[in-house]
């Protein structure tokens, strides 16, 4: 049964990597001076394990797991990914210029995966962006930062100045859409990456001590 899934998934991947995206247009902001000349996504800084429920859903095939995500130093984390039944499925470390496969699942030791996971993580993890654009809305400031022909949206709430999303674009196009539910800036609590070019949905929701302790 986990072989028809993870089959599946590859499947879907290829079919559905050829749907068209549409231009990315900000909605009821206003752009204003440049206020910072850097942001950052702090969500992984700390050295502490973070530990998600991992829900992933591909072309209507489901699949859940652990997945556990470690800083080891300044500019490298640790990914670590298992089924609910604690097999290990992916191990790797990953910067925002490298990436290190440390084990795979061998029904999912598949370029487009890999190619998947590392593109998706990459973006997650980065820290540091230089703003090129600012704007706001009632209850909001976006941050935009463009590099070559990739480009990021960040918002953050302004009552708590939590950011709580990120829309990544390549060549204009939506790609990628991170949305985040938090309390602190080095810790969400639930976090959804959203895929604009084919139908891949990943929910991770923060596993508490206490449910570590009784699994």
């Amino acid at each position: 049964m986990r072989r028809f899934l993870l089959l599946s998934f590859l499947y879907s991947l290829i079919i559905l990597s050829f749907v068209s995206c549409k231009t990315y247009h900000l909605i009821d902001a206003t752009p204003i001076s440049n206020t910072e000349k850097t942001v950052e996504n702090l969500y992984f800084s700390s050295k502490e394990d973070y530990v998600y429920k991992c829900q992933m859903d591909i072309y209507k095939n489901h699949i859940s797991g652990i997945l556990i995500i470690k800083k080891i130093n300044e500019t490298t984390h640790r990914v670590v990914m298992t089924s609910d039944f604690g097999n290990k499925l992916i191990d790797f470390e990953i910067s925002e210029n490298d990436f290190k496969l440390n084990y795979v699942l061998p029904d999912l030791d598949k370029k487009i995966v890999i190619n998947f996971l590392k593109n998706d993580f990459q973006k997650l993890l980065k820290q540091k962006y230089a703003v090129n654009e600012s704007f706001e809305n009632d209850s909001t400031k976006i941050f935009y930062s463009k590099t070559d022909k990739d480009g990021y949206y960040l918002s953050f709430n302004k009552e708590n100045s939590l950011l709580k999303q990120i829309v990544y674009t390549k060549n204009n196009k939506e790609k990628i859409d991170f949305t985040f539910e938090a309390k602190k800036p080095t810790f969400a609590e639930t976090i959804e990456i959203q895929h604009k070019d084919f139908k891949i949905n990943i929910k991770l929701f923060q596993i508490t001590e206490t449910e570590q302790e009784t699994e």
